[in-house]
């Protein structure tokens, strides 16, 4: 939206200069792209008047010209054809600077004198005009400065428009703002009362199709004008915001719009057949030609004005050839309408043409304004172009939407913005925008949006407007208040999270099953027929047979994920899956617990290369692993692997460990039987975990302890001992670290020896134990005193001997 300032003084008194101004309308929501000084460097121009011309004698096209310039007579040669003796110009003398650099001298020109230059507007920079020199008006006086003398002194803003504020595409919208922020009034221009507008005793008759797309059109018409070029205020005003000015009548529509945010279009009322306007939808197939002089195809969707035979418009887009005003028109029909913004826009984009009328359009115009606009128009027209209004007129308005008012809550308002207004003030601001706030009692106002102002909807846009008249840098800036505590964290959301990274880092990969599976796997597992597994919750309606209960185990589904993967050739599986499983109870919702299952078959280190890893196949101990890695990681250091006196269905005789803290068992892990695998269609051995982690979480932790790097080295001293086949070779490592002994930091076991130079009933244990001591630098003789008593040890209690080289 392009307005000047001088204009926007027309309707709004302010005394602020073009920055301030700028900054205000940007700080009340209308941010202003630019504001450009309008005609710079015409300062030396003139009025220069014509009072004697004859032709040039050696050109056929020139012309000499004697022109007054205020001061004194001077020649100057001319080539424009419409150069008169009597009319007033602009004249640039020697020494004035012309747009563009070029200065003025006195020159010869095919042999004759001239001491300065008659000017066109297009030369200027006031208009692209290039058909001659300026034709100023008879009123001005010769010598006259022709930037006061054309009142050219302004500047242009330009401002970036939202979708939402249509209001704002028009002078006196922005003037409307401007008022807000320098409390004064907006002084509207034109009649007070508005004419009746009945449709009755017309000499042309409107007929509207579709109130949907089309909820008002209101008519006008005007008889005997006379079509001329318009004034050059009118002129200027459209200049200056890049229109081309056409003829009086023509461009009166353009100022109307530009004033109100209103477009029209005036019909040259003899080229409408039957005197009638039709407002409707397109047919199929047909066509019209545009002012631009396009042939356009519409569409069934898009809304025509008609006459009584053809289309004479597209309406809110651009009017047709076949009905335009014309130099010998003599009677004027004007529209004034409001169409349905998205049949606007949707037209718009498929006809790729986008005019002034249609911008507004697609944002929505004021529909309480269209009467008001085309009055401004009626009488300026009969100002500038003569002719006779023709009394009355017609207003149909049946698709107008009712205007309902919004209940605004004070406090609500207040506590939104962070101010503290009263009903009486926030009802000022919005009556300093128009908009009609009645106090209901102290805390509540029912406020009226007005026409104009499409976008007010819900209590909230008005909340909006309140801080946009306050502004924005008035309402308080604080912190939000934010506690320096932490939220309490989920415990079993926390432990899945954890659980899945610890077994990632295994080398497992995660699955993910649905809840609903068969009720078949029970059989499959082997689970006899009162296994508290077999109680599930039953769904009535099953996506399919193999989905018919919700899962109480979390096994069978990442067995059929195993199978799935060794029959498509990937038989060395590690996966894992955490998810819920649904126990049946007394209410209406099942009891949901968090559980982990791991499984692993085939090689131990898959997809690593034989040479260096081998292809040992995984065994109960990797699973063990698995499952000591967790509980360690975990830090459940309450929670033991022991062996039960009865193991699962599905492990029958095979090797299997128990979970369990106290007498509460959380899990267990073993190796699947050879019967439960076959039923499920899997060939190879498979290892699992399966734990509750739900239960899982009720465990408390081991608290982290975190100790200093030592500052001093330690020592390694290794042992071999000859100890008892029988013997485990875990519980030396246990008896070791048990020793007591403050040095001893750590034992392990580095290699286990059978063979020919091994006593029959004995296994050489390889031993290395690290000391450190971190007050000091150990010696040897305490060390070696320390390494003795553990030689000692494994001698007495298990009935090892030192093995010698």
């Amino acid at each position: 939206m392009k307005f000047t300032v001088n204009w926007l003084k027309k309707y709004i008194d302010f005394d602020l200069s073009n920055r301030e101004l700028a900054d205000r309308l940007t700080m009340a929501g209308l941010e202003v792209d630019s504001v450009e000084e309008l005609y710079p460097g015409l300062d030396d121009l003139r009025v220069g008047l014509v009072k004697g011309v004859k032709p040039h004698p050696n050109a056929d096209r020139l012309s000499l010209c004697e022109v007054d310039d205020g001061e004194s007579v001077r020649r100057v040669v001319c080539g424009a054809p419409n150069v008169r003796a009597g009319m007033l110009t602009a004249l640039a003398v020697p020494g004035t600077v012309m747009p563009g650099g070029f200065k003025i001298k006195p020159a010869k020109i095919r042999g004759e004198a001239s001491e300065g230059m008659l000017c066109s507007a297009h030369e200027l920079g006031i208009s692209p005009d290039k058909a001659g020199i300026m034709d100023l008006p008879a009123d001005l006086s010769p010598g006259q400065s022709l930037v006061e003398a054309l009142e050219l002194r302004d500047t242009l803003i330009e401002v970036d428009l939202t979708p939402n504020r249509p209001d704002c595409a028009s002078v006196i919208g922005t003037a409307r703002e401007v008022g807000a922020f320098v409390g004064k009034k907006v002084k509207h221009p034109g009649a007070g009362d508005l004419p009746e507008l009945s449709g009755a005793d017309l000499p042309f008759a409107v007929e509207v199709r579709d109130f949907a797309a089309c909820p008002r059109y209101s008519a006008r018409m005007v008889k005997g004008v006379k079509i001329a070029p318009s004034p050059w205020w009118l002129q200027r005003l459209l200049l200056a915001l890049g229109l081309r000015p056409i003829n009086n009548v023509v461009d009166v529509t353009n100022f109307v719009m530009l004033e109100y945010g209103q477009p029209l279009h005036a019909f040259d009322f003899s080229k409408l057949a039957g005197g009638r306007i039709v407002v409707r939808r397109a047919a199929k197939g047909e066509t019209t030609e545009t002012l631009d002089g396009v042939e356009r195809r519409l569409d069934e969707e898009m809304l025509l004005i008609c006459d009584a035979e053809r289309p004479v418009a597209v309406a809110g887009v651009m009017g047709g050839g076949n009905s335009e005003v014309s130099d010998d028109t003599v009677d004027i029909l004007l529209e004034s309408a409001c169409f349905d913004p998205v049949s606007i826009r949707r037209t718009s984009r498929r006809l790729n043409l986008a005019t002034d009328s249609s911008y507004r359009f697609e944002r929505g115009v004021d529909p309480q304004g269209t009467v008001r606009a085309l009055e401004r128009a009626v009488e300026l027209i009969v100002e500038l172009a003569g002719g006779v209004a023709v009394p009355g007129g017609v207003d149909l308005k049946e698709g107008l939407p009712e205007n309902s008012p919004i209940d605004l809550r004070v406090r609500r308002c207040n506590d939104l913005l962070g101010l503290d207004l009263s009903a009486r003030q926030i009802g000022d601001y919005l009556e300093s925008i128009e908009i009609d706030a009645d106090p209901v009692d102290e805390e509540s106002l029912k406020v009226t949006p007005p026409g104009f102002r499409v976008d007010l909807e819900r209590e909230v846009d008005l909340f909006e407007e309140v801080a946009r008249l306050v502004g924005y840098n008035e309402i308080p800036v604080t912190l939000p208040h934010v506690p320096l505590s932490f939220a309490d964290r989920d415990p079993a959301r926390e432990i899945r999270k954890e659980v899945a990274a610890i077994m990632t880092a295994q080398g497992y990969n995660e699955a993910i099953n649905y809840s609903f599976v068969s009720d078949r796997h029970y059989d499959m597992l082997g689970l006899p027929a009162d296994h508290p597994a077999r109680r599930n919750v039953r769904l009535l309606n099953p996506l399919a047979e193999d989905q018919s209960v919700m899962r109480t185990m979390l096994l069978p589904g990442i067995l059929e994920n195993l199978k799935r993967n060794v029959n498509h050739q990937r038989p060395d599986i590690k996966l894992f899956e955490v998810g819920k499983v649904f126990h049946p109870t007394d209410s209406e919702l099942p009891d949901e617990e968090m559980r982990l299952v791991a499984v692993i078959s085939g090689k131990r280190n898959p997809d690593s290369p034989p040479l260096h890893f081998g292809e040992e196949e995984c065994d109960f101990f990797d699973i063990k692993a698995c499952g000591e890695n967790l509980l360690n990681e975990l830090r459940r250091d309450q929670v033991e692997m022991v062996s039960p006196k009865e193991t699962p269905a599905y492990v029958g005789g095979s090797p299997y460990l128990a979970l369990q803290t106290g007498a509460e068992v959380l899990g267990g892990l073993g190796r699947l039987s050879a019967d439960c695998l076959k039923r499920f269609g899997i060939k190879t051995e498979v290892y699992f975990l399966e734990v509750s982690l739900t239960g899982l979480a009720e465990v408390s932790p081991r608290p982290k302890s975190f100790e200093p790097l030592s500052r001093f080295p330690s020592v390694n001293w290794d042992l071999a001992m000859l100890v008892p086949e029988n013997l485990a070779a875990g519980e030396i490592i246990e008896a070791v670290k048990n020793c007591g002994e403050e040095i001893l930091e750590e034992a392990r076991i580095i290699d286990i020896f059978r063979g020919e130079s091994i006593e029959e009933g004995y296994k050489s244990v390889a031993i290395t134990v690290t000391y450190r001591d971190d007050s000091k630098t150990l010696e040897d003789e305490t060390v070696q005193k320390v390494h003795q008593k553990i030689i000692d040890l494994i001698s007495t209690r298990f009935g090892g001997k030192l093995r010698e080289a």
